[in-house]
């Protein structure tokens, strides 16, 4: 349950469902018009195929920092990345998530100018996500970065979540 003792959340059934925290990279992909960018219109294709039947899956959670992150820009755009997030959990960033960031970039882990990367990875390992979904290739998703972030937590005493786009969730 919410108190991360592993019991079963409300509504659902009772097996564990795999919990993956959306980042916002993967909403605003998800809620993008298609790009003239080859590599980026893959990607965003990658994003529809997964969240087809993402949340048949997997238990998909987001943050009021996502929320806060896709608000911004274009009004038309930002009400079509809202909508998307309209039946997801929410998490709060919590103390504790707090100063789990704090510590990713004090350990350098993730860059000091963007302290978002660091409380959503924060925000997903305190809550118990096995996956956190995102298209941040620079800061998130490089593979460098993400085995010494899973590593630190570990030493820190979480679970980590893994990170990985969406095409690393798809099923064959």
């Amino acid at each position: 349950g919410p108190g991360g003792d592993g019991g079963p959340r409300p509504g659902r059934a009772s097996e564990h469902q795999v919990k993956v925290y959306l980042e916002t990279t993967a909403v605003s992909y998800l809620a993008a018009e298609p790009s003239r960018d080859v590599v980026v219109a893959g990607h965003q294709q990658t994003s529809h195929d997964w969240w087809r039947t993402a949340r048949e899956r997997y238990t998909v959670v987001a943050s009021q920092l996502v929320v806060r992150e896709v608000s911004g820009g274009d009004g038309d755009a930002a009400a079509r990345r809202l909508a998307l997030l309209e039946d997801i959990a929410l998490l709060a960033l919590t103390p504790e998530a707090t100063a789990l960031a704090r510590d990713l970039v004090r350990e350098g882990l993730t860059p000091e100018r963007a302290p978002e990367d660091a409380l959503h990875v924060a925000i997903a390992v305190v809550a118990g996500c096995e996956y956190l979904a995102t298209w941040n290739y620079r800061h998130l998703a490089h593979a460098a970065i993400s085995t010494r972030v899973e590593d630190f937590c570990r030493r820190k005493g979480y679970v980590p979540a893994i990170i990985c786009t969406p095409e690393g969730l798809l099923e064959e």
